[in-house]
């Protein structure tokens, strides 16, 4: 007799139940309370991240550290709409280029945690310096509201940013805000629910045409990891970090590293009263 299994399709359905996503979120140290819609808070450090966690999620918080780390680790909810929602502070980073156990941290929840939408903090004073995170998470996952944080200082430094444009040019919502202030804080919470839900389509600029030199090898690997890690998100990502020598992600691969992360995130057996 042989044992079944799971076809592309059916592995794909699971991923995106709830018993799959709960087993996900509990192997990266989530609480699972209820909650409608996750959301994850990322950006560079000294933006006001914290600030803004802290105006969406007030008392409703709770610290750790995230799973074998000694990085901390906050998670809070908040209520909006009609709709309750998790909010996963990520660690401060400039990137996630995998360099840091910070960076490695962040980039793994947005790979593996798959959250609903990734809200990027980012200073409006220095924008230009928090870009490289922001079209980073753009390539992982297309659902990501940019927050444009200390934008009342930006002003008095006479500094405009034009939002829409800005907005156009990164085909997701742009919400400039004062978290201390509670300035933008409404925007910035119709546009998180917006794309948690559906309501808004993000279309991320992202490379448009694969460098001709890496097309083949980039197709090529891309397959192979499918094959040997089915299910795998973001599959593109990972090759090309790859073929960049990232080596962590090689290191990954090597060790086995990458094969336990994805079995983490794949469901454990469902229990049958």
């Amino acid at each position: 007799m042989t044992t079944p299994t799971a076809t592309p399709a059916a592995r794909e359905a699971c991923a995106d139940c709830s018993v799959y996503r709960a087993a996900q979120l509990r192997k990266l140290g989530l609480t699972l309370d209820r909650w409608d819609h996750l959301v994850a808070l990322a950006g560079n450090p000294n933006t006001g991240k914290s600030t803004v966690f802290n105006a969406l999620t007030g008392l409703r918080q709770h610290t750790g550290n995230w799973p074998g780390k000694t990085v901390a680790r906050a998670e809070g909810g908040f209520e909006y709409d009609s709709k309750r929602f998790k909010l996963v502070d990520l660690p401060g980073t400039y990137s996630l280029l995998s360099t840091s156990v910070d960076e490695q941290i962040a980039r793994d929840f947005l790979l593996f945690g798959r959250p609903d939408v990734t809200v990027v903090v980012a200073d409006a004073t220095r924008l230009e310096r928090n870009l490289n995170l922001v079209l980073q998470v753009l390539e992982i996952t297309d659902r990501a509201v940019l927050c444009l944080n200390l934008s009342d200082e930006a002003r008095r430094g006479g500094i405009r940013v034009d939002e829409r444009q800005l907005a156009r040019d990164l085909g997701v919502p742009v919400v400039p805000c004062a978290a201390r202030q509670g300035e933008g804080l409404p925007e910035l919470l119709a546009a998180m629910a917006g794309v948690a839900a559906g309501r808004i389509a993000c279309r991320p600029r992202r490379i448009s045409e694969d460098p001709p030199a890496l097309r083949v090898a980039l197709q090529e690997l891309m397959t192979e990891l499918e094959t040997l890690y089915p299910g795998m998100p973001n599959a593109r990502w990972v090759a090309l970090r790859l073929l960049g020598g990232d080596e962590h992600v090689t290191q990954a691969v090597r060790t086995g590293e990458l094969a336990a992360l994805l079995a983490e995130s794949r469901p454990e057996p469902a229990l049958v009263s």
